[in-house]
């Protein structure tokens, strides 16, 4: 497993810095930065604070995922599913939390609200081409690779 520092400012004192919940996880927890609940109605986004910045290393991206015991018991999960911070962004990190549930749901302040992993990347030069190598699948998609 690599290690980096990661700099995190506090933008607001209160503000509860990411957490790992065990040795080897992936994702650290973010916590919602609000002094009261948001309620969050059915099929409905609302973003939420964490009052932290970070400064990503050049060459990594921090992701945002979902942190699944609130996808699955409450239906909140990242309104784009994964969320990316660039290497370039200095601004507040916060999540659009969507609820897929039929039901209002309750974030209460500081609760864990999402996860962001920190990986390197791979930055990509598009060529434009005509022609495109020969595979076995080709052009075929979306379950073309059968179902079991």
């Amino acid at each position: 497993m690599q290690e980096i520092k990661l700099k995190i400012k506090k933008l607001l004192p209160e503000a509860k810095l990411p957490v790992y919940g065990s040795a080897n996880a992936a994702g650290a927890d973010l916590y919602a930065l609000t002094d009261h609940d948001i309620r969050i109605g059915a099929n409905e986004t609302a973003v939420v604070h964490t009052g932290l910045a970070a400064e990503i290393p050049e060459g990594y991206v921090g992701l945002i995922f979902a942190r699944s015991g609130l996808a699955t018991r409450k239906g909140l999960a990242p309104a784009n599913k994964v969320g990316v911070i660039d290497s370039d962004y200095r601004g507040e990190i916060r999540v659009a939390l969507h609820n897929d549930s039929k039901y209002m749901q309750t974030v209460e302040p500081y609760e864990r609200i999402a996860q962001l992993v920190v990986m390197p990347y791979v930055f990509a030069r598009f060529e434009e081409s005509e022609e495109l190598s020969d595979t076995e699948r080709g052009e075929g998609g979306f379950g073309s690779t059968g179902s079991k």
